[in-house]
């Protein structure tokens, strides 16, 4: 039986990273063995779907539990659906985190931790068109009506 840490590094003495869908490694580990192996996480910077893939990634290891600070509700659904058992709230060394596993101090999770769409580089993707006009003198695109709020688009010509 084996199970996956999200981390801040490469081996035992690592800090438990606290996110789980970015987290720089993973550490695979028989608690009994203490064999492990440590993953870089490819989705770090992934610009979306981190959550998703990471879980893939990590289901498709053959783990019984991921221990984690916080998991997402795509990452957790993915999880779940794979039938991997989400433990978070995890702190410390994953040496550590590993023993509490072992010695039954920490408990599953029923749903996420976080809210959808909390990743790192999450930006405002809307699509500018507020209540106003704009005052800029160029061709803007803005569709409001109001007293310059607006966020055209548009260059000068001249």
């Amino acid at each position: 039986m084996k199970v996956a840490i999200s981390s801040a590094g490469v081996d035992l003495s690592s800090q438990v990273d606290p996110r789980f869908g970015r987290c720089q490694y993973f550490i695979i580990v028989d608690p009994e063995t203490k064999e492990f192996e440590a993953v870089a996480n490819p989705n770090i910077s992934a610009s979306g779907g981190a959550g998703i893939q990471s879980a893939q990634l990590v289901a498709g290891k053959d783990i019984k539990a991921v221990l984690t600070g916080n998991c997402g509700p795509n990452a957790f659904t993915t999880l779940q659906a794979a039938g991997v058992e989400v433990i978070t709230g995890v702190a410390g060394k994953v040496e550590d985190a590993i023993e509490q596993y072992k010695q039954g101090q920490l408990q599953a999770t029923n749903k996420p931790t976080v809210e959808e769409k909390s990743g790192i580089n999450q930006i405002n993707m809307s699509s500018g068109q507020g209540p106003g006009a704009g005052m800029g003198k160029g061709g803007g695109r803005g569709m409001g009506r109001g007293m310059g709020g607006g966020r055209g688009q548009g260059g000068r010509r001249f």
